[in-house]
């Protein structure tokens, strides 16, 4: 392009380049980009005056020229598609009637801030500083997939996509595009509004305040330090996935606190070394899981205070070193299918933590009953290690047959499963007793009175009680009627008594 037909607002753009000035054609800094299609031809540059300046502009020996632009409004496409800029990019409050081409080109560093796009084509873009997009409001999908920034990623404020609202007015072209049919967001409704799916981010994700009206989709993406969601608000259609982020690798953190996601929320397969924190956040996906976080590794998922998820929890297979959640926080339905983790918190009795256990779609999980019980005994609690363990064994008990059903209420109503020594002894003690006043009330015949020890009601009702113990009483007296059936009883009970003890004896011996 000829650089010398030129508007005067183009030339001032032109002249200011190749020292790396900066041109701001705003009235004042109140100026709203959203207005900027009506501004006129004194603040309007056409994108392949940038374009050419960008490519193969001027510059000046001892100066470091760039395009530093704001308050503008820009006609045309900027393509600079596999182009090369050796130049820093600031557009700032602009305004583009149409969608910028940035597939496949390499630059120093891109600013778009503040700026209204109706969408924004970059895959595979090599960005060897920063990219910024904070505070802008892009309608169309911005499509970043594959892109390598060598630095962070800024869209902290930004508004992305529009409201699902058949009658919400395009904020660029208005309800229309510009040549009076379906803007360029209607065509790609159904594309995610941030693509940023395998992008190689070396810094930091900032997405603070962030508001998507669709989905954001980061998987396989690495972020070499933290992401950040805090306070940012996910809009996805019915049905569908707000963060689609698998296998997502981060260096640090993901901070999401007070996040507001209406619809799934994806991290399956993501690694987290440090904290994902999801403190305050409000996740609402009815139709199915509103969090999946399957396959992952995490050092700690927080939960804090976060409102009652609508939806259900997919968690199987993963690792984490700490889970902060309270009771409440859990939906109706979840999957924990060989989750594992070190701690929980906040530290809580096992009664309020087991009921989550119960809503596991896949049925009873030993796994899950063991993996809480560690997590007890990693706390230094063995009470509620060992309510653990007989929750896991009463659930159990629900899966057998009728017959090892009646079995294990016995072993549950006499020594708790080996989980309830104490039992034992109180069932000995009150038969001992029952036993003890009934014969004394009623002592038994001697077989050989000449022969006979002194009766004594105690001991002979241990002779009956203990199988391995004998005091001479049981063989020396003959109870009769219905003290004979008395004996039977006791005899009956204590074998049965012994052997659950030495149940629960090697149950204990084997946990140990």
């Amino acid at each position: 392009m000829d650089l010398t037909d030129l508007t005067p607002a183009e030339r001032r753009v032109r002249d200011a380049f190749p020292r790396g000035e900066g041109v701001d054609f705003r009235e004042s800094a109140d100026d709203d980009p959203l207005a900027g299609g009506s501004w006129g031809a004194e603040r309007t540059v056409r994108a392949e005056v940038l374009r050419a300046l960008l490519l193969a502009g001027p510059s000046h020996d001892g100066e470091i020229a760039g395009l530093k632009l704001s308050g503008a409004r820009v006609t045309g496409r900027l393509d600079l598609m596999y182009g090369t800029v050796e130049h820093a990019v600031r557009l700032r409050f602009c305004h583009f009637e149409q969608a910028p081409n940035l597939y496949g080109a390499q630059l120093r560093a891109l600013v778009l801030s503040d700026s209204v796009l109706p969408g924004l084509s970059a895959a595979t873009l090599r960005v060897d500083g920063v990219l910024r997009m904070t505070c802008s409001r892009i309608t169309g999908p911005v499509r970043l997939q594959g892109a390598k920034i060598s630095g962070a990623v800024f869209i902290n404020g930004a508004r992305l996509g529009r409201p699902s609202a058949p009658d919400t007015p395009d904020p660029v072209n208005g309800p229309d595009g510009p040549d009076g049919t379906d803007g360029p967001d209607r065509a790609a409704s159904d594309e995610p509004v941030l693509q940023l799916n395998h992008a190689d981010i070396g810094t930091d994700l900032w997405a603070v305040g962030l508001v998507a009206h669709g989905q954001v989709r980061l998987n396989g993406a690495t972020v070499g330090g933290q992401v950040n969601l805090s306070d940012a608000e996910l809009h996805a259609p019915p049905g569908d996935t707000a963060l689609h982020a698998e296998t997502l690798s981060v260096g640090t953190d993901l901070h999401a606190m007070r996040l507001r996601a209406h619809g799934r929320v994806n991290l399956s397969g993501a690694r987290i070394p440090r904290q994902l924190n999801l403190a305050y956040a409000r996740l609402s996906h009815p139709e199915g899981q509103a969090l999946r976080a399957s396959s992952c590794v995490i050092g700690e998922l927080w939960l804090r205070e976060a409102a009652p998820i609508e939806g259900a929890v997919n968690l199987r297979r993963s690792q984490l070193d700490l889970l902060h959640i309270s009771p409440e926080v859990w939906p109706d339905r979840v999957r924990i299918d060989g989750l594992s983790y070190r701690a929980l918190a906040p530290h809580l009795p096992a009664g309020q933590r087991l009921p989550l256990l119960e809503r596991e779609e896949d049925g009873y999980l030993p796994y899950a009953y063991e993996q809480l019980a560690t997590a007890y005994r990693t706390a230094g609690d063995d009470a509620a290690a060992r309510t653990v363990q007989l929750a896991k064994l009463r659930r159990h008990r629900r899966t057998l047959p009728r017959y090892a059903r009646f079995w294990g209420r016995l072993q549950d109503a006499t020594v708790g499963y080996g989980f309830r020594p104490m039992r034992a002894a109180g069932w000995l003690l009150l038969l001992l007793c029952t036993g003890a006043v009934a014969f004394a009330l009623h002592p038994p015949h001697a077989l050989k009175p000449a022969e006979a020890p002194g009766f004594n009601p105690v001991f002979y009702t241990l002779d009956l009680l203990l199988p391995i113990i004998d005091f001479g009483q049981e063989g020396a007296f003959a109870p009769r009627g219905a003290y004979q059936w008395l004996s039977y009883l006791l005899i009956a009970t204590g074998w049965i008594l012994a052997t659950t003890i030495a149940a629960g004896v090697t149950r204990s011996l084997n946990r140990q």
